[in-house]
Protein backbone atom coordinates (compact mmCIF):
# COMPACT_ATOMS: atom_id res chain seq x y z
CA UNK A 1 0.00 0.00 0.00
CA UNK A 2 1.36 3.03 -1.50
CA UNK A 3 1.59 6.17 1.26
CA UNK A 4 0.88 10.12 0.89
CA UNK A 5 3.62 10.74 2.45
CA UNK A 6 7.21 9.94 3.82
CA UNK A 7 8.74 11.18 6.85
CA UNK A 8 12.63 10.45 6.84
CA UNK A 9 11.74 6.98 5.06
CA UNK A 10 10.57 5.14 8.70
CA UNK A 11 6.79 7.19 8.48
CA UNK A 12 4.48 6.61 6.65
CA UNK A 13 1.13 8.91 6.26
CA UNK A 14 -1.98 7.68 4.89
CA UNK A 15 -5.07 9.61 3.92
CA UNK A 16 -8.13 7.81 3.95
CA UNK A 17 -10.87 5.83 5.84
CA UNK A 18 -9.18 4.66 9.27
CA UNK A 19 -10.46 0.91 9.91
CA UNK A 20 -9.45 -0.47 6.66
CA UNK A 21 -6.00 1.14 6.72
CA UNK A 22 -5.32 -0.43 9.85
CA UNK A 23 -6.38 -3.89 9.52
CA UNK A 24 -4.36 -3.87 6.52
CA UNK A 25 -1.33 -2.32 8.16
CA UNK A 26 -1.52 -4.52 11.13
CA UNK A 27 -3.29 -7.78 9.72
CA UNK A 28 -2.33 -10.84 12.26
CA UNK A 29 -0.22 -8.50 14.49
CA UNK A 30 -0.92 -8.00 18.52
CA UNK A 31 -2.26 -4.16 18.60
CA UNK A 32 -3.12 -2.71 21.74
CA UNK A 33 -5.21 0.19 21.42
CA UNK A 34 -4.25 3.88 23.26
CA UNK A 35 -7.55 6.53 23.36
CA UNK A 36 -8.94 9.05 25.69
CA UNK A 37 -12.53 8.82 27.60
CA UNK A 38 -14.00 11.80 24.96
CA UNK A 39 -12.60 9.50 21.65
CA UNK A 40 -13.95 5.76 23.09
CA UNK A 41 -17.36 7.10 24.04
CA UNK A 42 -17.78 8.53 20.54
CA UNK A 43 -15.70 5.71 18.50
CA UNK A 44 -16.56 2.39 21.04
CA UNK A 45 -17.20 0.31 18.41
CA UNK A 46 -14.27 1.75 16.27
CA UNK A 47 -12.03 -1.56 15.80
CA UNK A 48 -13.57 -3.04 18.82
CA UNK A 49 -11.66 -6.44 18.67
CA UNK A 50 -8.26 -4.59 19.74
CA UNK A 51 -7.83 -4.37 23.67
CA UNK A 52 -7.45 -0.64 24.81
CA UNK A 53 -5.99 1.60 27.60
CA UNK A 54 -8.32 4.31 28.24
CA UNK A 55 -6.50 7.70 29.51
CA UNK A 56 -8.54 11.03 31.27
CA UNK A 57 -8.48 13.78 28.36
CA UNK A 58 -7.05 17.56 28.72
CA UNK A 59 -3.74 19.11 28.99
CA UNK A 60 -3.76 18.72 32.93
CA UNK A 61 -3.00 14.27 32.50
CA UNK A 62 0.00 15.17 29.94
CA UNK A 63 1.89 14.28 32.43
CA UNK A 64 4.69 12.23 33.29
CA UNK A 65 1.81 10.14 35.85
CA UNK A 66 -0.09 9.08 32.73
CA UNK A 67 2.79 7.65 30.79
CA UNK A 68 3.41 5.89 33.76
CA UNK A 69 -0.40 4.25 34.02
CA UNK A 70 -0.06 2.86 30.31
CA UNK A 71 3.30 1.35 31.03
CA UNK A 72 1.56 -0.59 34.09
CA UNK A 73 -1.42 -1.28 32.39
CA UNK A 74 0.97 -2.52 29.08
CA UNK A 75 2.15 -5.01 31.28
CA UNK A 76 -0.67 -6.09 32.72
CA UNK A 77 -1.84 -6.36 29.11
CA UNK A 78 0.89 -8.52 28.63
CA UNK A 79 2.35 -6.80 26.35
CA UNK A 80 5.75 -7.53 25.35
CA UNK A 81 8.69 -5.61 22.15
CA UNK A 82 6.92 -7.63 19.42
CA UNK A 83 3.28 -5.10 20.37
CA UNK A 84 2.26 -2.71 18.32
CA UNK A 85 0.83 0.45 20.17
CA UNK A 86 -1.86 2.16 18.65
CA UNK A 87 -2.97 5.61 19.89
CA UNK A 88 -6.34 7.33 18.59
CA UNK A 89 -7.04 10.61 19.76
CA UNK A 90 -5.94 14.14 19.21
CA UNK A 91 -2.60 15.79 19.85
CA UNK A 92 -2.49 14.70 23.70
CA UNK A 93 -3.14 11.01 23.20
CA UNK A 94 -0.88 10.94 20.42
CA UNK A 95 1.64 12.93 22.44
CA UNK A 96 1.62 10.77 25.53
CA UNK A 97 0.89 7.40 23.64
CA UNK A 98 3.95 7.73 21.86
CA UNK A 99 5.79 8.76 24.57
CA UNK A 100 5.00 5.65 26.52
CA UNK A 101 5.49 3.46 23.21
CA UNK A 102 9.32 5.31 22.60
CA UNK A 103 10.22 4.19 26.81
CA UNK A 104 8.31 0.91 27.38
CA UNK A 105 10.89 -1.85 27.38
CA UNK A 106 13.10 0.72 25.74
CA UNK A 107 10.80 1.13 22.79
CA UNK A 108 8.19 -0.50 20.82
CA UNK A 109 6.44 0.40 17.59
CA UNK A 110 3.45 2.77 17.43
CA UNK A 111 1.51 4.60 15.24
CA UNK A 112 -1.62 6.89 14.97
CA UNK A 113 -5.48 7.20 14.09
CA UNK A 114 -5.52 11.25 14.66
CA UNK A 115 -8.84 12.18 15.23
CA UNK A 116 -8.84 16.09 15.34
CA UNK A 117 -7.52 18.74 13.14
CA UNK A 118 -4.97 20.26 15.46
CA UNK A 119 -3.55 16.74 15.88
CA UNK A 120 -3.79 16.05 12.05
CA UNK A 121 -1.95 19.01 10.72
CA UNK A 122 0.79 19.40 13.33
CA UNK A 123 0.90 16.83 16.51
CA UNK A 124 1.15 13.37 15.28
CA UNK A 125 3.45 14.20 12.04
CA UNK A 126 7.03 14.81 13.01
CA UNK A 127 8.13 12.44 15.80
CA UNK A 128 7.71 14.63 18.61
CA UNK A 129 6.92 12.71 21.38
CA UNK A 130 6.13 14.32 24.97
CA UNK A 131 4.29 15.21 28.02
CA UNK A 132 4.62 18.30 30.49
CA UNK A 133 6.28 18.61 33.83
CA UNK A 134 4.75 21.43 36.10
CA UNK A 135 3.02 23.36 33.00
CA UNK A 136 6.15 23.95 31.31
CA UNK A 137 4.92 22.43 27.40
CA UNK A 138 6.37 18.91 26.30
CA UNK A 139 9.37 19.33 28.98
CA UNK A 140 9.69 15.70 28.82
CA UNK A 141 9.86 13.53 25.62
CA UNK A 142 11.64 11.73 22.67
CA UNK A 143 12.40 12.13 18.60
CA UNK A 144 10.85 8.74 17.43
CA UNK A 145 9.08 8.62 14.46
CA UNK A 146 5.38 6.79 14.43
CA UNK A 147 5.38 3.71 11.88
CA UNK A 148 2.35 5.35 10.33
CA UNK A 149 -0.09 8.20 10.94
CA UNK A 150 -3.64 7.35 9.42
CA UNK A 151 -5.92 11.02 8.38
CA UNK A 152 -9.69 10.24 8.09
CA UNK A 153 -11.54 13.73 8.05
CA UNK A 154 -14.38 12.47 8.45
CA UNK A 155 -13.30 11.65 12.01
CA UNK A 156 -13.34 15.41 12.52
CA UNK A 157 -17.02 15.35 11.78
CA UNK A 158 -17.82 15.03 15.67
CA UNK A 159 -15.12 18.11 16.59
CA UNK A 160 -17.23 21.03 18.45
CA UNK A 161 -16.60 23.86 16.19
CA UNK A 162 -14.29 25.61 18.89
CA UNK A 163 -12.01 22.41 18.53
CA UNK A 164 -12.44 22.36 14.74
CA UNK A 165 -11.34 26.23 14.87
CA UNK A 166 -7.95 25.90 17.08
CA UNK A 167 -6.83 23.35 14.15
CA UNK A 168 -6.91 26.04 12.06
CA UNK A 169 -4.50 27.77 13.78
CA UNK A 170 -1.82 25.73 12.78
CA UNK A 171 -3.18 25.42 8.81
CA UNK A 172 -2.79 28.99 8.53
CA UNK A 173 0.87 29.05 10.92
CA UNK A 174 1.84 26.00 8.34
CA UNK A 175 0.68 28.64 5.01
CA UNK A 176 2.44 31.49 6.30
CA UNK A 177 5.47 29.16 6.58
CA UNK A 178 5.63 27.97 3.41
CA UNK A 179 2.22 27.42 1.52
CA UNK A 180 0.73 30.63 -0.22
CA UNK A 181 -1.19 29.18 -2.39
CA UNK A 182 -2.84 27.27 1.03
CA UNK A 183 -3.23 31.00 2.27
CA UNK A 184 -5.29 31.82 -0.50
CA UNK A 185 -7.16 28.67 -0.35
CA UNK A 186 -8.17 29.72 3.46
CA UNK A 187 -9.01 33.03 2.84
CA UNK A 188 -11.46 32.31 -0.28
CA UNK A 189 -12.99 30.00 1.85
CA UNK A 190 -15.58 30.42 5.22
CA UNK A 191 -15.43 28.56 8.54
CA UNK A 192 -18.45 26.87 7.69
CA UNK A 193 -17.21 25.90 4.40
CA UNK A 194 -13.97 24.34 6.05
CA UNK A 195 -16.30 22.89 8.23
CA UNK A 196 -18.51 20.62 5.87
CA UNK A 197 -16.86 20.21 2.75
CA UNK A 198 -15.12 16.99 3.44
CA UNK A 199 -13.21 17.18 -0.22
CA UNK A 200 -11.81 20.95 0.39
CA UNK A 201 -11.11 20.34 3.85
CA UNK A 202 -8.41 16.46 3.18
CA UNK A 203 -7.13 19.32 0.30
CA UNK A 204 -5.74 21.59 3.24
CA UNK A 205 -5.00 19.32 6.12
CA UNK A 206 -2.99 17.40 2.75
CA UNK A 207 -1.48 20.70 1.99
CA UNK A 208 -0.80 21.78 6.02
CA UNK A 209 0.85 18.16 6.49
CA UNK A 210 3.42 18.54 3.52
CA UNK A 211 4.67 21.73 4.58
CA UNK A 212 5.54 19.89 7.99
CA UNK A 213 6.93 16.77 6.31
CA UNK A 214 9.36 18.88 3.89
CA UNK A 215 10.49 20.46 7.18
CA UNK A 216 11.21 17.32 9.26
CA UNK A 217 12.76 15.87 6.00
CA UNK A 218 15.35 18.44 6.16
CA UNK A 219 16.07 18.72 10.18
CA UNK A 220 14.23 16.19 12.13
CA UNK A 221 15.39 16.77 15.87
CA UNK A 222 15.10 21.18 15.70
CA UNK A 223 18.89 22.01 14.85
CA UNK A 224 17.69 24.42 12.11
CA UNK A 225 14.73 24.79 9.86
CA UNK A 226 12.30 22.45 11.79
CA UNK A 227 12.66 25.89 14.14
CA UNK A 228 10.31 27.13 11.68
CA UNK A 229 7.45 25.10 13.00
CA UNK A 230 7.49 27.23 16.06
CA UNK A 231 6.22 29.73 14.24
CA UNK A 232 3.79 31.98 17.22
CA UNK A 233 4.14 29.21 19.59
CA UNK A 234 6.77 30.93 22.08
CA UNK A 235 4.24 33.50 23.07
CA UNK A 236 1.30 30.68 22.82
CA UNK A 237 2.95 28.26 25.34
CA UNK A 238 3.04 31.24 27.59
CA UNK A 239 -0.39 32.45 27.64
CA UNK A 240 -0.95 28.56 28.26
CA UNK A 241 1.14 28.35 31.46
CA UNK A 242 -0.33 31.59 32.28
CA UNK A 243 -4.37 31.38 31.82
CA UNK A 244 -6.50 28.93 31.05
CA UNK A 245 -8.89 30.87 29.00
CA UNK A 246 -7.39 29.53 25.87
CA UNK A 247 -7.14 26.57 24.26
CA UNK A 248 -3.49 25.55 22.26
CA UNK A 249 -4.72 26.60 18.49
CA UNK A 250 -6.32 29.74 20.31
CA UNK A 251 -3.26 30.93 21.75
CA UNK A 252 -1.46 29.88 18.57
CA UNK A 253 -3.46 32.26 16.65
CA UNK A 254 -2.57 34.83 18.82
CA UNK A 255 1.18 34.02 18.57
CA UNK A 256 0.70 34.54 15.05
CA UNK A 257 -0.74 37.87 15.44
CA UNK A 258 1.82 39.24 17.78
CA UNK A 259 5.11 37.87 15.75
CA UNK A 260 3.34 39.31 12.85
CA UNK A 261 2.92 42.79 14.36
CA UNK A 262 6.67 42.43 15.55
CA UNK A 263 7.71 41.62 12.25
CA UNK A 264 6.36 44.78 10.76
CA UNK A 265 7.33 46.99 13.38
CA UNK A 266 10.94 45.54 12.66
CA UNK A 267 10.87 46.18 8.66
CA UNK A 268 10.64 42.18 7.75
CA UNK A 269 6.83 41.93 6.64
CA UNK A 270 5.06 44.08 5.23
CA UNK A 271 1.55 46.42 6.62
CA UNK A 272 -0.31 44.27 3.63
CA UNK A 273 1.01 40.51 4.65
CA UNK A 274 0.46 41.81 8.50
CA UNK A 275 -3.07 42.94 7.77
CA UNK A 276 -3.83 39.67 5.72
CA UNK A 277 -2.34 37.18 8.60
CA UNK A 278 -4.63 39.38 10.82
CA UNK A 279 -7.66 39.53 8.92
CA UNK A 280 -7.71 35.93 8.06
CA UNK A 281 -7.66 34.87 11.66
CA UNK A 282 -10.38 37.22 12.40
CA UNK A 283 -12.13 35.53 9.11
CA UNK A 284 -11.81 32.31 11.16
CA UNK A 285 -13.06 33.25 14.54
CA UNK A 286 -10.27 33.84 16.67
CA UNK A 287 -9.75 36.93 19.11
CA UNK A 288 -6.49 38.52 18.66
CA UNK A 289 -5.70 40.38 21.99
CA UNK A 290 -3.86 37.78 24.86
CA UNK A 291 -5.81 36.97 27.98
CA UNK A 292 -2.79 38.11 30.05
CA UNK A 293 -0.27 41.02 30.33
CA UNK A 294 2.40 41.15 27.93
CA UNK A 295 5.00 41.28 30.80
CA UNK A 296 3.48 38.29 32.07
CA UNK A 297 3.74 36.85 28.34
CA UNK A 298 7.85 37.97 28.42
CA UNK A 299 8.10 36.09 31.77
CA UNK A 300 6.49 32.97 30.60
CA UNK A 301 8.32 32.98 26.90
CA UNK A 302 11.67 32.93 28.76
CA UNK A 303 11.76 29.45 30.11
CA UNK A 304 10.45 28.10 26.83
CA UNK A 305 12.45 25.09 25.69
CA UNK A 306 13.66 26.56 22.75
CA UNK A 307 15.79 29.29 24.44
CA UNK A 308 19.31 29.07 24.26
CA UNK A 309 21.30 30.48 27.64
CA UNK A 310 20.32 34.40 27.67
CA UNK A 311 18.81 34.34 24.42
CA UNK A 312 15.56 32.72 23.02
CA UNK A 313 14.76 31.73 19.09
CA UNK A 314 11.92 33.54 17.72
CA UNK A 315 11.04 32.96 14.39
CA UNK A 316 9.13 35.87 12.27
CA UNK A 317 7.57 35.97 9.10
CA UNK A 318 9.69 37.77 6.25
CA UNK A 319 6.14 37.37 3.38
CA UNK A 320 3.45 34.72 3.26
CA UNK A 321 5.29 31.77 2.31
CA UNK A 322 8.92 32.71 4.12
CA UNK A 323 9.83 32.91 7.59
CA UNK A 324 12.92 33.63 9.38
CA UNK A 325 14.51 32.39 12.72
CA UNK A 326 16.43 35.07 15.02
CA UNK A 327 18.19 34.67 18.72
CA UNK A 328 16.57 37.13 20.65
CA UNK A 329 18.27 38.37 24.27
CA UNK A 330 15.33 36.99 26.86
CA UNK A 331 16.14 40.68 29.17
CA UNK A 332 14.37 42.34 25.84
CA UNK A 333 11.48 39.64 25.22
CA UNK A 334 9.07 42.13 27.19
CA UNK A 335 10.08 45.31 25.22
CA UNK A 336 9.08 43.00 21.77
CA UNK A 337 5.81 42.06 22.74
CA UNK A 338 4.65 45.38 24.18
CA UNK A 339 1.73 46.27 21.87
Amino acid sequence: MRPDFTVRDCSRLYFGASEELVRALLADQRVILVTDQQVDRLYADHLPELPRIVIAGGESHKTLQTVEMIHRQLIALGADRQTFLLAMGGGIVTDVAGFAASTFMRGIRFGFISTTLLGQVDASVGGKNGVNVDGYKNMCGTFTQPEFVIFDVTLLQTLPDREFRAGLAEVVKAAVIDDPYLFRLLEEHSFEQLRCDSLLLQEVVRRAVGVKVRIVERDEREAGDRRLLNLGHTPAHAIEKCSSVMNHGEAVAVGLALMAQVAYEMGLLTESDRNRIKQLLQQLGFVLEPPVSREELAQAASRDKKSAGEQIYLVLPCSIGACRVERWPKAQLAELLMP
